[in-house]
């Protein structure tokens, strides 16, 4: 087994993603797509794990991590990053984990390409109306009327305190201590760099465009019916919980665990998220 080394892929575009593999490359490809506001540091805490079963990689979105921001982002511009590394590493049949911003993404590569997924793991990933709760209200609103005041609205959360809410939003305190250290700080840092502002604006507009694919989405989960592993914190102020009803509808062969868990799930159930992850990998993988 390989251990867990960063990489930097120069894109055709000109900007550089960073992105971390590990395990051996004859086992299953594992993609894992984080959220907003992280990087692959999401994942710090089992890939290791991971490692022993599935080829792991991991890459900073473009304007996260390590990664350099795109000139003009969006979530097609990302899943067009991310199949610019998967064919750099000569990436054939992948399981592909979906969480929060990742979700747009890993679902375009998905259904670019979906006779080359073995699996999905939805982790807090919005495919459904249902799963957007009261705090997406401003966000709509700036949606159906995009002015700067409404824009202003949208976006107040991206600040230090919003950024921390991501982690901590929704907690009950006891699984709050569970998180280790402030790993909204290095967020945060990263946002404040140049371009790191336009990026959050620029996918805050466009995840419009991603809820306007629902129905293809749907189209694509009904025809192609793939493998799934469903992980989800009860506590997610972001995705409503009725999210998760809409999902096992649409597969109702998945498998499906609620934790006592946020948004950041694997910031306090990091052991137990990969442990099923490791079994789905185990059980599904196809040669």
């Amino acid at each position: 087994m390989t251990s867990p080394t960063q990489q930097r892929l120069r894109l055709s575009g000109g900007t550089e993603l960073s992105f971390i593999t590990a395990g051996d490359a004859s086992n299953p490809a594992l993609l894992l797509l984080h959220g907003f506001p992280s990087s692959s540091r999401t994942f710090q805490g089992i890939i290791p794990g991971l490692a022993r079963v599935a080829f792991v990689i991991a890459p900073d979105l473009p304007g996260y991590g390590q990664s350099a921001p795109l000139p003009a982002p969006s979530f097609e511009a990302f899943s067009g990053a991310i199949q610019e590394l998967l064919s750099h590493l000569g990436i054939d049949r992948r399981f592909i984990y979906l969480h929060d911003w990742g979700a747009p993404v890993g679902l375009q590569v998905a259904m670019q390409s979906p006779d080359l997924v073995s699996g999905l793991i939805i982790q807090s990933a919005n495919a459904h109306r249902t799963g957007f709760g009261p705090q997406w209200q401003a966000t709509f609103e700036f949606w159906s009327n995009p002015t700067k005041e409404n824009e202003r609205q949208a976006t107040a959360f991206l600040t230090l305190e919003g950024t921390r809410e991501q982690y901590m939003g929704g907690l009950p305190e006891d699984v709050a201590a569970r998180i280790k250290g402030e790993p909204w700080i290095e967020d945060w840092r990263v946002m404040k760099q140049p371009g790191g502002m336009e990026t959050q604006r620029a996918l805050l507009a466009d995840y419009a465009n991603h809820a306007a694919r629902f129905s293809i989405i749907a189209d694509y989960i009904e025809t192609w019916q793939p493998p799934a592993l469903m992980l989800w914190g009860r506590h997610d102020p972001f995705f409503d919980i009725a999210e998760t009803l809409s999902w096992m509808r649409d597969l109702p062969r998945m498998e499906a665990h609620i934790f006592d868990g946020g948004h950041f799930l694997l910031e306090t159930h990091a052991e137990a998220a990969a442990a099923l992850m490791i079994d789905f990998i185990e059980r599904t993988r196809r040669p």
